[in-house]
């Protein structure tokens, strides 16, 4: 296990979220607090539970055996990660880590199976989750197979930013990334996120105020819909 701060469940979760997804399982589920910068699980590590995300963001990467990192996705508030444990996965093929405070439900393997075949709307609900999901990355492939690095960064500022290309939406803050790990998630070289985040600033499409301001509709309008 990492060094994080895991307690015991003792008090039904006020998150209505949380509650309604997983207040019925009252063995084997842990409430865990998650220093910034730290591991959750690494990869290699033993697959044994499944994380639900209360607050907090966490990233969720992998490394090659010549020590290339890659961004695989950005979790934010109710959303799961390492749910490979309930499939037979025996070790962590990724490293999840708390890119700030984080607060996670773990839910232990045997715990989370056994609920999902006694609770019909548990399991209706983590199967549409599940699809999202796939929807999301099937999206995320052809973004990289088809789109050039600039619309896959805006893509990538307005996931980080919670927000959804369609929608008529305020400027929204988000969490301060490196350009290092903007260029992993976007598969590209530090340098061209760079250029791209410049550009970006002098179009008036985004703004620094002690932390990153997207402006939506006009990022997907001058980049996504150009």
């Amino acid at each position: 296990m990492p060094a994080a701060n895991v307690a015991e469940v003792t008090s039904t979760p006020t998150d209505p979220y949380v509650t309604t997804l997983l207040g019925k399982i009252s063995e084997g589920k842990h409430v865990m607090s998650v220093r910034k910068g730290e591991k959750i699980f690494s990869q290699g590590d033993r697959a044994d539970a499944i994380y639900f995300v209360q607050s907090g963001r966490v990233k969720v990467s992998v490394v090659s055996s010549a020590g290339k990192e890659a961004v695989l996705v950005m979790l934010g508030p109710h959303a799961f990660f390492g749910e490979g444990s309930l499939v037979g996965q025996p070790l962590r093929l990724s490293t999840a880590t708390a890119l700030e405070p984080v607060t996670l439900f773990q839910v232990e393997k045997r715990a989370m199976l056994r609920a999902l075949h006694d609770q019909a709307d548990l399991s209706e609900k983590f199967m549409a989750t599940l699809l999202a999901r796939n929807i999301g990355l099937e999206e995320d492939l052809c973004d990289q197979l088809f789109n050039h690095s600039e619309k896959r960064l805006a893509r990538v500022l307005l996931k980080l930013a919670d927000l959804h290309e369609h929608n008529g939406l305020p400027d929204a803050p988000m969490p301060t990334l490196s350009h290092e790990t903007l260029a992993e998630m976007v598969g590209t070289t530090r340098s061209r996120v760079t250029h791209f985040m410049n550009k970006f600033r002098k179009m008036g499409l985004i703004e620094y105020k002690g932390h990153l301001i997207v402006r939506a509709k006009l990022l997907i309008d001058k980049v996504l819909h150009d």
